[in-house]
């Protein structure tokens, strides 16, 4: 009876690592089950280490011959689909590597003191980051200051500064959220990390869709802009050194107010799986289509394009690409379904053919947003290149 309990109870262990596992390759349909398909690559190699010990223990139970076969091949089946992601990590950092040096020039972070280089993470993974946590480190925080007031509505901004006072470059933050949701303490883990290694960190709100389309979000952004300019001083910011970062839609405001002429010159941007080409992301989805990306465009921009053709122009950051601009860093993933990453690739293009400097780093395995889970595998890869730009750009 203990036997078979036993049996039973591995068989469920091994059914579930492989459930999980089988996310790293099956896109996920369903907004609801979309948290598995971005989850399950960051987590593969804890579900590679479960794979392992349920095999070595379906070795205990060889006399149960069929139900010895089933786990066998359940546990072998799901050790190689979560190997996958870590398969693939050799050659993704010997591309990422290359095309940082390509255009950034081989030797980038020369400028950097010791102190500043001994700041970022060594490696691009650190398969002991995924048990312990990436450290984040003390830092000074305020949260809900008030920095503009748009028909009636508080928009609030979190800063995250160093322990000392200081001068330090800043890097604006913009949330994601298919400009409908979020909160400037979204990805606070990111903020803090950086705030810890000398960065002035503004987190920043806009007022979301569809009760307000765009360009409401661009002009908030504007707002936070202008009052980062005015108290600068007051909150050991350098104005002259400013970088913006934003992830999905919020990548895509930083595009829009990077590119654009500013009272607060913008040195960088850093955008994480935005999109760039409205128009052509409509007609274009993914699929499948977890989000419904249709749906989230006509609510923000209030139809289709057809119906406000030069909305969707003035709201695409492809659109307004020339020369001169900052240098930008776009992430992708490589098995994202919310955005395609053609469209990154294309925005590298556009932004590279003005003579622009425009780094693009894939990462081969990860879905839309894989950066939510802090210590994951992807997130470890793109902020080991993500730190280093922003050092190339605002340190150097």
């Amino acid at each position: 009876m203990a036997g078979l309990l036993s049996v039973r109870f591995l068989q469920l262990l091994i059914g579930i690592g492989l459930f999980l596992s089988l996310w790293i390759v099956i896109p996920a349909p369903t907004f609801l089950l979309l948290p598995l398909g971005v989850g399950a690559p960051e987590i593969s190699p804890g579900l590679m280490v479960l794979h392992v010990i349920a095999l070595l223990l379906t070795f205990l139970y060889h006399s149960h011959k069929a139900a010895f076969r089933i786990m066998m091949v359940g546990g072998l089946l799901g050790l190689v689909l979560s190997s996958l992601p870590l398969l693939q990590l050799p050659r993704a950092i010997q591309q990422a590597n290359a095309t940082m040096h390509t255009n950034l020039g081989n030797n980038y972070l020369d400028k950097l003191s010791p102190t500043q280089r001994a700041q970022l993470r060594p490696h691009p993974f650190n398969v002991l980051d995924c048990i312990r946590q990436i450290p984040v480190g003390k830092i000074r925080q305020d949260s809900d200051l008030p920095f503009a007031q748009p028909d009636g509505q508080t928009l609030t901004l979190n800063l995250y500064r160093p322990l000392q006072q200081g001068t330090y470059p800043a890097v604006v933050v913009i949330y994601g959220g298919a400009w409908q949701r979020g909160r400037p303490d979204s990805n606070a883990q990111f903020s803090q990390y950086l705030a810890a290694r000398g960065y002035a960190v503004w987190a920043i709100s806009y007022r979301h869709a569809p009760r307000y389309r765009f360009p409401a979000q661009i002009e908030d952004v504007r707002s936070a802009l202008r009052f980062i300019r005015d108290y600068a001083s007051e909150y050991d910011t350098d104005p002259n050194r400013v970088a913006l970062l934003g992830r999905s839609a919020g990548g895509h405001l930083a595009m829009l107010a990077g590119y654009e002429s500013s009272d607060l010159p913008i040195r960088a941007v850093v955008s994480y799986y935005s999109p760039v080409d409205l128009a052509k992301g409509y007609y274009d989805p993914p699929s499948p289509d977890p989000i419904n990306v249709k749906a989230v465009l006509k609510t923000f921009i209030g139809g289709t394009p057809q119906q406000f053709p030069e909305q969707y122009k003035q709201a695409s950051p492809i659109h307004i690409v020339q020369p001169n601009l900052p240098p930008s860093l776009l992430v992708y993933g490589g098995q994202d379904h919310l955005v395609k990453v053609k469209f990154g690739r294309a925005m590298r293009q556009k932004l590279q053919s003005k003579g622009n400097t425009a780094v693009m780093i894939e990462i081969p395995w990860a879905e839309h947003a894989f950066d939510a889970i802090f210590s994951g595998v992807s997130n470890q890869f793109a902020l080991y290149y993500t730190e280093r730009f922003l050092a190339w750009a605002l340190l150097g």
